[in-house]
């Protein structure tokens, strides 16, 4: 019986036909002649006479008769010089081609870009971030798609590589895993851990005078000592918490640092895993179904995730056409508990997480309470539930408390409403659970001129600051505001002033901080109708956000509205700012 009728018909006699062997590698020797069965897209350019010409230009590349007759195994690297979140992940992806060879695939790299958000950020270049996003998916996808790739290696670092990776592995559905770069170390500083939310914050403290320019140097030469994403649970280290619950990444990928030596290790199995998933016939949408999201955003919610995984879920899961919402998020947040001590609201780092069991140690937290659907399958053909029990953990550590006493009742995102936000907007509320926040408008349109009335302390306490024209289309680009957020908590304000935006905020913002808010000032959003001094009241418990006026005043500004013009007319923002939708959808492109 050929391979894949097996496969097809039983996998437990697949299974039971292996025996006991111990070893991926020599279960699949086992079948080397059956391999080609599982060329479903490379047999295209490498069978008949009339591919001569395709194998003719493999055969340059040092590809033999026994290369081409085992499965093509793209492997998108997005190794870059231009963010230490990118920088080692060459080693990696050298790892992931092995494991590939030891599971009998003949692999292919092929790079993409990346945009660093904490080197761009507060600056014009910042637009380009979610923009990437859009371009790494765009990218794997057409390299996949077009050299006919019969599976799929994603080995990626920095925030938007993550959801880029995980967009195309939906679009394509073919066998794939991703393969996270891992975070950072912390930084040492006058005897304490520190990160680079810290420098961001300590910006902030010196334009008040709280720091002096000498410690600010100091601290800018100590807080980022070497390569990995960012050390918080910020976005990266959100999005591959996510996407380890999912199940397209090994287990304990998650939290692995940068420099652990079993990281590459890890990267070799993940080859490995690949051509497994393949022999199984598992493929991405198999794993990303309705319940694998909601899975995931209980993880992330119980840790007081970013809020801008709610923008890259909702996109991951619009490419693998599952119904997901923002009162998904919402509802899952208001039954789950808050149960993590870590940055930026707490006091712990991924690494710290690491030592104790990783994501695992959450999951099983949650699992056990009956929060998680442990029946999800993951990319190496067992259940979440599995996955999870097959990692120790240490029950007595700091970082994550139990379910019964939680930091919170309640998860770490909220979705607001109001006829500020007729479609919704987004806020961390870890630690901020109860508050409303009352005051007047102080309104800037575009990141720039909120910075600098920040940092002449033209900001005062019970202020409500309104970012607007920051949105998908209006930024373009949808800017993070790491140094907007970190400038008001080095400043002390961090809990006495509000700042509402239809842009984005970093994952290492927190405090009382709405984002995503839509529709956006670009396209008439009520937040674009505001003028300085109206009554904003931002109610959380509430799930409100509203400004104090009638149906009737906000109409007669709409009427009176004109738009600020997009000064971005050729090239790609003004491409983005033409086909990207709202925040509430994830801010995809169409």
């Amino acid at each position: 019986m050929a391979l894949e009728s097996i496969v097809a018909n039983d996998t437990s006699v697949y299974n039971r036909a292996l025996g006991n062997r111990k070893s991926l590698r020599s279960n699949i020797k086992m079948m080397q002649t059956d391999w080609k069965a599982l060329k479903h897209k490379s047999r295209e350019i490498t069978e008949g006479p009339d591919r001569a010409p395709a194998r003719a230009m493999l055969r340059a590349m040092g590809l033999n008769d026994d290369d081409l007759d085992k499965p093509f195994i793209g492997i998108a690297n997005l190794a870059s010089d231009v963010t230490p979140c990118n920088v080692h992940l060459g080693k990696f992806t050298q790892a992931a081609k092995q494991g590939v060879k030891n599971g009998n695939g003949t692999p292919f790299e092929f790079g993409t870009i990346t945009v660093s958000d904490g080197i761009s950020m507060g600056t014009e270049g910042m637009k380009a971030s979610l923009v990437s996003r859009e371009v790494i998916a765009d990218s794997i996808e057409v390299v996949t798609f077009g050299e006919r790739m019969d599976g799929l290696i994603t080995v990626a670092g920095c925030d938007k590589n993550m959801p880029g990776c995980m967009m195309a592995i939906a679009r394509l559905n073919i066998p794939s895993i991703f393969v996270y770069g891992g975070s950072i170390m912390p930084g040492q500083f006058q005897d304490r851990d520190v990160n680079i939310q810290d420098v961001f914050e300590a910006v902030g403290a010196y334009s008040k005078g709280s720091i002096s320019a000498e410690d600010l140097y100091e601290l800018e030469c100590n807080a980022c000592p070497g390569e990995g994403s960012c050390a918080g649970l910020f976005t990266a280290n959100t999005m591959s918490t996510a996407i380890e619950i999912l199940g397209l990444s090994l287990p304990g990928d998650a939290s692995i640092p940068a420099i652990d030596p079993s990281k590459v290790a890890q990267c070799e199995k993940a080859g490995e895993v690949l051509m497994e998933s393949m022999v199984k016939g598992i493929k991405p949408r198999d794993i990303l179904t309705r319940d694998a999201f909601l899975n995931a955003i209980t993880v992330v919610v119980s840790m007081g995730g970013s809020t801008n995984s709610v923008l890259h879920l909702m996109a991951i899961a619009r490419e693998a056409e599952v119904d997901l919402s923002l009162d998904d998020f919402d509802r899952l947040s208001k039954n789950t508990p808050y149960i993590a001590d870590m940055k930026p609201g707490g006091r712990y780092v991924m690494a710290d997480l690491n030592r104790y069991g990783g994501v695992a140690l959450v999951g099983k937290r949650l699992l056990d309470a009956g929060l998680l659907n442990g029946d999800t399958i993951a990319i190496n053909g067992k259940t979440l539930a599995e996955n999870l029990n097959s990692i120790k953990t240490v029950e007595d550590q700091p970082i994550i408390s139990s379910v019964g006493s939680p930091r919170s009742e309640t998860g770490g995102l909220a979705i607001l409403y109001g006829n500020l936000a007729p479609e919704g907007a987004v806020i961390k509320v870890a630690g901020h659970q109860e508050k409303v926040y009352k005051g007047p408008a102080r309104v800037f349109n575009q990141e720039e001129e909120a910075f600098a009335a920040i940092q002449s302390n033209s900001i005062v306490p019970g202020d409500i600051v309104v970012i607007r024209y920051e949105g998908p289309k209006g930024g373009p680009g949808m800017r993070e505001m790491l140094a907007v957020t970190a400038a008001l908590i080095g400043q002390g304000l961090g809990d006495d002033v509000a700042l509402i935006t239809d842009g984005r905020f970093s994952g290492a913002s927190h405090g009382p901080m709405v984002g995503h808010v839509a529709p956006e000032a670009a396209t008439g959003g009520p937040i674009g109708l505001l003028k300085e001094g109206d009554i904003i009241t931002l109610d959380i418990p509430g799930r409100q956000l509203n400004v104090g006026l009638t149906e009737e005043q906000l109409t007669e500004r709409r009427n009176e509205w004109v738009p600020m013009e997009n000064k971005y007319k050729t090239g790609v923002l003004a491409k983005y700012a033409k086909l990207v939708s709202s925040a509430s959808e994830g801010a995809v492109t169409r």
